[in-house]
């Protein structure tokens, strides 16, 4: 038998699971930080909740991509390949949720598409949403918590943001049929990917005529800067959504001013996913060979109520992509850990007092590590060495006899004889330079 996992799916050995739990704890930390609570949602959900029409959308690659299975009483089930489908159908089921409510979640998603540098079938979704609040403040604080995590992770970032309503609003007066709506925004949204050229060719091939082609490439192709675009958009369409569409766009430029965070307003961004209905955005790395977008979101406000059959639940949010992020790091010569242990004590003929010193010190939240089996000193030196360790801590029975323990420094070779007390101090970042 050949072992080898699927295609699209990965093992992280140590050095990689703890960069990414790195990550996420950055990422989570800034999520708390401005008020946000954690939720969790199954891996698997029914089909009919990932395959809703008005969800993802049915010319979405998202519902292509969708693992499909059945249990055992044949009903058609999918692994989940996002989590803002799960969560609508979380605040559906508990209507008795004080609003606004603001979750985050992290965890897996699956899509069954294909495979490139930073993109797998398996892959670490970040979200944050708030649900029950209207005011473009929500989406600013979106774009805000974005700014925040990627300035703690040391990467510079380009945010993009568009207003569906505006996009709705160009084909409107590009008097683009209603049947052909959805896919046409899909094309649009290919822009960066395929240029001017791919967009028109694409849109000859759904068949749209030459005046409606023209009227759509005048408007989502547009350079300036983001008052200029939005100004030129406000004397071109006169129909009612592109005006609340760009009054949006105008407040969150004001909102995002407030929390210092700058964005590109780009007309020709639609993230794929039918469900977004105001403000949408991405983020990119700047020079960076990982080149999709590392966070996406935007505004999803009639969701839950098509869920429900009923009224209207107001939502914004953003997912984090751990993947992409990951591999940027990775590409940046980020150093990766082999251990989380901070000193393995060697204990030389001494077990039984190294008991109670490693004790000590994992009750001072040290995280430490001891030999499991009997090894001698330069065994013990070699394996602490292999995984990187920064410390180990020599007990013999001289040291004991002084009452002091041989600390050693794994990088310079410094060795230190010392109290406990002392070694705590040190391990905690105290005192470094005793």
């Amino acid at each position: 038998m050949k072992l080898e996992t699927a295609k699209g799916v990965r093992d992280f050995p140590p050095e990689e699971k703890i960069l990414r739990q790195n990550i996420v704890d950055i990422i989570r930390n800034v999520f708390e930080r401005y008020g946000y609570n954690p939720i969790e949602t199954p891996l698997i959900e029914r089909l009919e909740t990932l395959s809703a029409k008005f969800a993802a959308g049915e010319s979405s690659d998202a519902i292509k991509e969708i693992f499909r299975l059945k249990d055992q009483g044949k009903r058609d089930l999918g692994l989940r390949f996002e989590l803002t489908l799960s969560f609508a159908r979380f605040i559906g089921m508990n209507p008795q949720l004080k609003m606004p409510f603001k979750r985050y979640e992290i965890g897996r998603v699956f899509r069954d598409g294909p495979i490139k540098l930073g993109r797998y079938r398996e892959f670490w979704q970040c979200d944050v949403d708030v649900v029950g609040s209207e005011d473009m403040s929500a989406d600013a604080e979106m774009l805000s918590i974005a700014t925040d995590v990627f300035r703690e992770l040391n990467l510079d970032i380009i945010i993009e943001i568009n207003n569906r309503k505006v996009l709705n609003g160009i084909l409107e007066f590009a008097e683009v049929p209603k049947l052909k709506s959805e896919q046409t925004i899909i094309i649009i949204d290919k822009l960066k990917k395929v240029g001017k050229d791919g967009v028109k060719k694409e849109l000859k091939e759904l068949k749209l005529n030459d005046n409606s082609i023209k009227k759509i490439l005048s408007l989502i192709n547009i350079d300036g800067t983001n008052d200029q675009i939005l100004n030129l958009l406000k004397k071109k369409l006169n129909n009612e959504i592109s005006k609340e569409g760009l009054e949006e766009m105008f407040q969150l430029l004001k909102y995002l001013k407030e929390f210092n965070v700058k964005v590109k307003f780009l007309p020709s961004l639609a993230r794929g996913l039918a469900y977004y209905t105001g403000p949408v955005y991405e983020v990119y790395l700047k020079n960076s060979k990982i080149t999709s977008s590392v966070v996406g979101g935007g505004r999803w406000d009639e969701m839950i109520g098509k869920f429900l059959g009923k009224g209207k639940y107001p939502a914004t949010g953003l997912s984090f992509g751990l993947e992409p992020i990951t591999e940027a790091l990775k590409i940046k010569n980020e150093e990766l850990k082999k251990s989380v242990t901070q000193v393995y004590i060697i204990p030389i003929k001494t077990r039984k007092e190294c008991i109670k010193i490693i004790q000590e010190l994992r009750n001072n939240n040290i995280r430490s590590d001891i030999p499991l089996t009997d090894k001698g000193l330069s065994k013990c030196l070699d394996y602490a060495n292999s995984f990187e360790i920064p410390y180990v801590l020599i007990v013999g029975e001289d040291e004991l006899k002084q009452k002091k323990l041989k600390l050693k420094d794994m990088k310079t070779g410094k060795e230190q004889m010392l109290s406990i007390k002392d070694v705590v101090r040190i391990l905690k970042g105290e005192n470094k330079n005793e």
